[in-house]
């Protein structure tokens, strides 16, 4: 037996999956794009106070780009700014108000799928202080959606 930190030889080529490299034999590689904690004043929820005064909303993104041409060129060109998605989102959360933080999330995953190149994006909305009568310390939504055919491409 082979010591730990040297090769093992006797791998055969049938032993490696092929999920293990890309198509030129080098390594895959899969980007994911995380902004945690986007806090923003918004107008959302079901009654008319919450739509009227509004509150503030905490946001968490996800967007899975796949194989990006940054993880080599160093360029934010080649991948998704992520301060471009927190305007992005900002922009969805603030413009109109939505009674439920599904639709809003719904929105957000919809422009976000829209407007980048991402496969898969997953959108989550906390109220911290959310007008319920019980002590909790947030309630959320969380949405996924992925990019559908290829008509999306």
């Amino acid at each position: 037996m082979a010591p730990e930190n040297e090769p093992d030889d006797d791998l055969e080529p049938d032993d490696v999956e092929d999920d293990d490299f890309d198509e030129d034999g080098g390594d895959q590689t899969e980007v994911t794009i995380e902004v945690r904690g986007l806090s923003l004043y918004t107008h959302h929820g079901v009654s008319a106070a919450e739509r009227e005064v509004g509150q503030r909303l905490v946001l968490d993104i996800r967007l899975e780009v796949g194989d990006c041409d940054a993880t080599v060129t160093d360029m934010v060109e080649d991948t998704v700014d992520y301060g471009e998605v927190c305007n992005t989102v900002s922009l969805v959360a603030q413009q109109r108000s939505y009674k439920t933080l599904e639709r809003l999330c719904s929105a957000i995953a919809d422009r976000l799928l829209d407007e980048y190149s991402a496969d898969e994006v997953w959108v989550k909305a906390a109220k911290p202080e959310p007008p319920i009568p019980l002590p909790v310390d947030e309630v959320s939504v969380e949405v996924w959606r992925q990019r559908g055919g290829e008509d999306d491409d």
